[in-house]
């Protein structure tokens, strides 16, 4: 589980937003003093993540058919994460050009790659009726 629009995580996905878009930000504004941003994307790794540190607010009945299963999924990884948080910390500090985005784990690269699919099918679906929202060429009114 990455936290990329997952039903149950909206808190989590706003942060995560809210946080990519400062990032970005702020690599284009200290990237003339020659700092960089970087920008660790991790998918699920074995950490205490979904275990007994984590807090669960009270079940909501009537959005359990939309966040049971990203809860279930939650509730029952602890152990079983597919990533080692050894190799993503030696993948962080061993490159010394990284770049602005390192995703990091196979879960969390196919997630990354089917949501950009999903833009992709969205813009082109959805162009022209976007490219005809200019104002139309022509004298001032």
């Amino acid at each position: 589980m990455t936290g990329r629009r997952s039903a149950g995580l909206r808190a989590y996905c706003a942060a995560e937003f809210a946080l990519e878009g400062l990032s970005e930000a702020l690599a284009a504004e200290v990237a003339p003093f020659g700092v960089r941003v970087l920008i660790v994307e991790p998918g699920a790794f074995r950490t205490e993540f979904g275990g007994r540190r984590m807090h669960r607010s009270r079940t909501i009945e009537a959005y359990a058919p939309a966040t049971g299963p990203t809860r279930a999924a939650a509730d029952g990884m602890d152990g079983t994460q597919p990533g080692d948080p050894r190799k993503a910390a030696r993948a962080v500090l061993d490159d010394p050009e990284p770049p602005l985005r390192l995703a990091l784990g196979n879960d969390v690269v196919d997630a990354i790659r089917a949501h950009h699919e999903l833009l992709a099918r969205d813009l082109t679906a959805w162009e022209k009726l976007s490219r005809v929202t200019d104002l139309d060429e022509g004298p001032p009114a």
